[in-house]
């Protein structure tokens, strides 16, 4: 005879991998804050870039396109200490946006 499922129990399982993986991709986010050095910007400086970026993306898909580029090749060089500097953040348009 079949055993009947305990539903409650994969219902406990499924919730403890989505908190092991949303804990997981907080800790990736903030390790990506650091090696590209935003951790040097305030809080409310980096927000303010993310919200600007976020705003960005929705009209103009070309300036994704571009910064995919960007990271892409960032992670490509092995994200390296000293390769953030002169980046030309500007050039995309997330300063002045």
């Amino acid at each position: 005879m079949r055993r009947p499922r305990d539903i409650d129990a994969e219902l406990k399982a499924l919730q403890e991998k989505t908190r092991q993986l949303k804990a997981q991709r907080t800790l990736q986010l903030g390790e990506l804050v650091e090696a590209t050095g935003a951790d040097t910007l305030s809080i409310e400086a980096l927000a303010g870039v993310l919200l600007a970026a976020v705003e960005q993306a929705d009209g103009k898909p070309e300036a994704v396109a571009r910064w995919t580029e960007r990271g892409t090749a960032f992670f490509q060089a092995g994200a390296k200490k000293g390769g953030r500097k002169g980046t030309g953040n500007d050039q995309d348009g997330s300063a002045g946006a």
